[in-house]
C-alpha cells in the first residue's frame, strides 16, 4: 500500500508543515501523517505570527524559501512593526491573522508542493533497527517504511487538558492525545520530561463594548514578512482596511474573583507537574506572582475577517470555567460578554534537546529528527524554523549528503538551535532579541541578504528571490556610494537640522556623515534636498531602508563582524564528541559532567555550555596544543 519514503513527517502543525515542504522541495519523497487533515497548519493559540525576535525568525524562514512568511502575509488582517522607537536590531514585524484562512492556505500550499503525500492516522510507534529509525507504525496497525523520520508532535504526546478540577486526555481542544511514542523512546534511552502551556477563553465579539477600550490600529505602511512580492492583500486591494485590535485591563475586582478559584487551580494544587512558559504566564500566575500590580493588560484580538470570535490575549487560564466567566464580566467592555469556550491548560511530554545534534537529529537514534514543542520550545515561529531545519537535514540524511547547519552569527534560527542543544531547557523556550549576541547583524531587514543565496543553493528559494537579492545588493551599493560622494552645503541643511534638534553645519559635509547623527534620518534628508529625493525615488523603499541602516550603524556592524571573526576561531577548533573528559582532572568537576553530557563538537560550543568557565576553556586549549 505504501512505498518506502525518503522522509516521514509526523504531525502537521507549524513544524511539520515546514519540514514536509522543505524536504519535498529539495527532492525527497515525503509522507505527512496527521491525526486530522482538517486542522493542518492550525493556529492552536493566538491568531498572530511574529513579534519581538519571532518576526525575525519568520523572515529568515521566508528568506530560505520556507512557506510561513507567505501564508502569514496572505492571511493577515493587521500588520505592525514592533519596537520602531528603538534601534533597527530590535524592529520586529508582527501580523494578526485570520485563523481559518491561515490553515486553509497551509494545506493549499502543501497540496501544491510536488512530492508531498498525506495520510490521516495516529503514529503509535517507530520502526527501529539497531539504533536507526526505518519507519513508523500507525494506530491502524500499518507499518510504513522511510529512510528518515521527523517527529513534530506538538502538545499531543500524552497530552492532558486541565480546566479547574477537571482533567482529560487531549492534544488540543476537541482532539485526542497521542500515546505510545514517549514510552518507546524512553525504552530506547531517551530522557523525557513534562511541560505545560495554556490558552485563554474565546469570546463572542458582538457582546463586547469596544467603546470602553482603547484601539490598536495597524501600521500605515504594511510590509508583511515575505520578501517575495504579490502576497500582501493590502497592496492588492487598496480599499481593504486592517482590522483593529483593542486594549483593556483587569482590575482588583477581577483579581479577587479569580482568587476564589485558586483552591481549584490545577497549577496551584500541584496537579500540573510540568513548567509553563515564564514569559507568557497565566492570568492567575500573574496575580499570584505580581500581587503588587492592581491591573494587567489584555489585548482583544479578532480571529479573522468573517468571524465574530475574539481571542483574549493576556487572560490564559486553567481556573474553573465559572470563575473565568465571572471574572471576565468585570473587565471593562466585557460586562455583557458571551463565552464561546473557556481557557485551559495542557500538559504534555517533551524531550530535553541536549539529546540532539545541531542538525536536530537525535543522538540515541540515527535518522530520527525532532522539531517544535517536542524539543521544549513554545511558539509557532520557533516550531516552524525547527521544522524547516529538520526537513532540510532529514532530506540530506536520506540522500547521504552533508548536513546543513546555521551558526549563531548566521541567523536567529542558529541561535535558537544552538541554545537548545548546548544549554537545554527546563521550561518552554521562546526567542528574544537579547538571546542573540550579534543582533545588529541579524536584523529583520537583511534576512534575505544573509540567507536567500543559501536557500537557492539548497533548492528552496527560487530564482525570482535570488534575482531580487542581487538587485537589493546593487541598490544598497549605489545608494551608499551616492551618500558618500554627495556634499551638502550648510545653507541646504541647517534649517532642517535645527528643527531636528541637532547642531548646524559650518562647512560642506558628505551626506553619509550627516546621516550618522542620531536625530537625522533619510526621510528628513529627502524633504530638505530635492536632488536626494529625486535620486532615491528610483529605488524600492525596502532597499532604501537597508542602505540607511548600513550607513547609520556602520561602526556597530563593523564591531560585531570582528566579534564574529573572533568567535569563529573557537568554532573552527573541533572537538571529539566521544572524548572522555573525566581524564582531564584540571577541568572543574561541573565542566567534566556537562561536557560529557552535551558532547560539544567545537570549542566555541563548549564555551557556551552552562558550567564551563573561561578557565575550563583555557584548559581545553592547552590540552589541544593551542
Amino acid at each position: 500500500m505504501f512505498k518506502e519514503y525518503d522522509v516521514i513527517v509526523v504531525g502537521a502543525g507549524h513544524a511539520g508543515c515546514e519540514a514536509a515542504a522543505a524536504a519535498a522541495k529539495m527532492g525527497s519523497s515525503v509522507l505527512l501523517i496527521t491525526m486530522n487533515m482538517q486542522v493542518i497548519g492550525q493556529m492552536s493559540c493566538n491568531p498572530a505570527m511574529g513579534g519581538i525576535a519571532k518576526g525575525q525568525i519568520v523572515r529568515e524562514i521566508d528568506a530560505l524559501g520556507g512557506y510561513s512568511g507567505i501564508v502569514s502575509d496572505k492571511s493577515m488582517v493587521q500588520f505592525r512593526m514592533l519596537n520602531r522607537s528603538k534601534g533597527p536590531a530590535m524592529w520586529s514585524p508582527r501580523t494578526q491573522n485570520d485563523r481559518m484562512m491561515f490553515a486553509t492556505l497551509w494545506r493549499t500550499m502543501l497540496e501544491g508542493t510536488k512530492n508531498v503525500d498525506f495520510w490521516q492516522d495516529m503514529v503509535s510507534s517507530l520502526l527501529v533497527k539497531g539504533k536507526k529509525v526505518c519507519g513508523v507504525r500507525t494506530s491502524m496497525g500499518i507499518n510504513i517504511e522511510a529512510k528518515t523520520v521527523v517527529l513534530t508532535n506538538g502538545t499531543f504526546l500524552n497530552g492532558l487538558i486541565h480546566i479547574g478540577e477537571k482533567h482529560f486526555g487531549g492534544g488540543r481542544a476537541g482532539e485526542k492525545a497521542a500515546h505510545g511514542i514517549t514510552e518507546q523512546l524512553v525504552e530506547l534511552g531517551f530522557e523525557a520530561g513534562r511541560m505545560k502551556t495554556g490558552t485563554p477563553p474565546r469570546i463572542d465579539g458582538r457582546s463586547l463594548d469596544y467603546g470602553k477600550m482603547s484601539v490598536q490600529e495597524g501600521d500605515t505602511e504594511v510590509t508583511g514578512f515575505s520578501y517575495k512580492k504579490g502576497n500582501n492583500p493590502f497592496e492588492q486591494n487598496p480599499k481593504l482596511r486592517q482590522l483593529p485590535c483593542h486594549i483593556t485591563y483587569t482590575n482588583e475586582k477581577v483579581h479577587n474573583i479569580l482568587r476564589t478559584g485558586f483552591d481549584k487551580s490545577p497549577m496551584f494544587s500541584g496537579r500540573i507537574k510540568g513548567l509553563g512558559p515564564r514569559y507568557c504566564p497565566s492570568v492567575e500566575d500573574k496575580i499570584d506572582r505580581f500581587a503588587d500590580k492592581d491591573r494587567h493588560q489584555i489585548f482583544v484580538e479578532p480571529e479573522g475577517w468573517n468571524t465574530v470570535e475574539i481571542y483574549v490575549n493576556g487572560f490564559s487560564t486553567s481556573l474553573p470555567e465559572d470563575v473565568q466567566y465571572k471574572a471576565l464580566k468585570e473587565v471593562p467592555g466585557f460586562e455583557n460578554m458571551k463565552m464561546f469556550r473557556p481557557g485551559y491548560a495542557i500538559e504534555y511530554d517533551y524531550f530535553p534537546p541536549t539529546q540532539l545534534e545541531h542538525t536536530l537529529e537525535t543522538k540515541p537514534v540515527k535518522n530520527l529528527f525532532f522539531a517544535g514543542q517536542i524539543n521544549g520550545t513554545t511558539g509557532y515561529e520557533e516550531a516552524a524554523c525547527q521544522g524547516l531545519m529538520a526537513g532540510i537535514n532529514a532530506h540530506k540524511a536520506a540522500k547521504d549528503e552533508e548536513p546543513f547547519i546555521l551558526k549563531r552569527s548566521d541567523a536567529y534560527i542558529g541561535v535558537l538551535i544552538d541554545d537548545l542543544i548546548t544549554k537545554g531547557t527546563e521550561e518552554p523556550y521562546r526567542m528574544f532579541t537579547s538571546r542573540a549576541e550579534y543582533r545588529i547583524l541579524l536584523r529583520q531587514d537583511n534576512a534575505d541578504l544573509r540567507l536567500t543565496e543559501t536557500g537557492h543553493k539548497l533548492g528552496l528559494a527560487d530564482s525570482e528571490r535570488l534575482n531580487r537579492v542581487k538587485d537589493k545588493k546593487e541598490a544598497i551599493r549605489v545608494i551608499r556610494k551616492y551618500f558618500e560622494e554627495y556634499g551638502a552645503e550648510p545653507a541646504e541643511l541647517n534649517t532642517a537640522l535645527a528643527e531636528a534638534g541637532t547642531s548646524e553645519l559650518n562647512q560642506r559635509i558628505k551626506l553619509d556623515k550627516v546621516l550618522a547623527r542620531p536625530q537625522v534620518d533619510i526621510k528628513m534628508l529627502r524633504r530638505a534636498l530635492r536632488g536626494v529625493d529625486e535620486f532615491l525615488s528610483k529605488f524600492d523603499s525596502e532597499f532604501i531602508e537597508s542602505a540607511e541602516i548600513e550607513m547609520k550603524y556602520e561602526s556597530y556592524i563593523h564591531k560585531e563582524v570582528e566579534m564574529v571573526e573572533k568567535m569563529n576561531r573557537l568554532e573552527d577548533i573541533r572537538l571529539d564528541a566521544d572524548y572522555d573528559y573525566s581524564k582531564l582532572k584540571s577541568l572543574s568537576m561541573e565542566a567534566r559532567i556537562k561536557l560529557a553530557k552535551i558532547k560539544p563538537t567545537s570549542l566555541g560550543q563548549a564555551s557556551r555550555i552552562s558550567g564551563v568557565s573561561p578557565a575550563d576553556v583555557s584548559v581545553l586549549l592547552v590540552h589541544m596544543g593551542r
